[in-house]
């Protein structure tokens, strides 16, 4: 079964949801409340082809830390995805061993396809 990574209060991940739902049945998972492992965000990472594919620069707490101005390495990427779930670009779909991060229509049409 695919799975969807989530926030349910989240408007653009409920679009997203009812896109890839067309294509096939979807295990909503949601990151606030289930928090990823490491090995979840490794796998994430390692299909995306990087912890920053995957890192989210719109989260509130990126700017508020002033992030913006530092220079990450994929580490500091890696830890600040598994500390909060804000920083995780968001949704991610699951496909298999295959991922799909964030509600672009590249990502989601990606993801449709491989279902």
């Amino acid at each position: 079964m695919n799975t969807i990574y989530l926030l349910p209060s989240c408007n653009t991940c409920q679009r997203v949801l009812k896109t890839v739902e067309q294509v096939g049945d979807w295990k909503v998972r949601d990151i606030k409340s289930e928090p990823l492992t490491e090995t979840e965000v490794d796998a994430m990472a390692a299909s995306a082809g990087s912890y920053e594919d995957i890192f989210s620069r719109r989260a509130m707490l990126y700017r508020s830390r002033e992030l913006n101005k530092q220079d990450l390495g994929e580490e500091d990427y890696k830890a600040l995805i598994l500390e909060h779930y804000t920083f995780l670009k968001r949704p991610v779909m699951q496909v298999g061993d295959q991922y799909f991060a964030g509600s672009a229509k590249k990502a989601v049409e990606a993801a449709v396809r491989a279902v």
